[in-house]
């Protein structure tokens, strides 16, 4: 099963996605893709490792190449998220290139070794504001890795205001 969790800041994505295992009984997987880059990256990963403080998950930091992580066979994973692995791939070694085909494999390789596929990401092209052209690249990439992602999605839920909302399929 794989279920892709969308929405905007702050909205209770990482809420309703570690949820999904609370009744998972196998080994589960928390994929941090956040660097800690900055002092506000800190506190958001300090966050993170509190509210998932002592739901079983095994973290494993992995900001790029995510198909090369080892895991066990029927495994639960939740990937936390897929705008800060674009951002990862995208900007690293001082060029700028299109990751979608790399991501979305790497989530294909994630599906095969699970049982519970949990994708989490960021709604960040719906503001309409205009940007720079390196956002305007990452907003364009985003929504290709999105809208693929949720094509093998068997659930695409939505959080609004903490309220999940079934895009395709259903609640867990």
């Amino acid at each position: 099963m794989m279920t892709l969790v969308t929405g905007g800041s702050k909205c209770g994505k990482s809420h309703y996605a570690e949820k999904i295992f609370d009744n998972f009984a196998g080994k589960k997987f928390y994929i941090a893709t956040m660097e800690p880059y900055c002092e506000e990256a800190l506190q958001a990963i300090e966050r993170h490792r509190k509210i998932r403080a002592g739901k079983g998950f095994e973290t494993i930091e992995k900001y790029t190449d995510i198909e090369e992580i080892s895991l066990p066979e029927n495994c639960g994973i939740l990937l936390e998220c897929t705008a800060n692995l674009c951002a990862n791939e995208m900007f690293r070694d001082d060029k700028i290139y299109d990751p979608t085909e790399k991501i979305i494999n790497g989530f294909r390789y994630l599906k095969s070794r699970s049982k519970e596929l949990v994708i989490v990401t960021n709604d960040v092209g719906s503001n309409g504001i205009s940007y720079e052209s390196g956002t305007e690249k990452y907003i364009e990439i985003m929504g290709k890795i999105n809208r693929f992602t949720a094509e093998f999605s068997d659930n695409v839920i939505e959080s609004v205001y903490g309220i999940p909302v079934p895009l395709k399929g259903h609640l867990i």
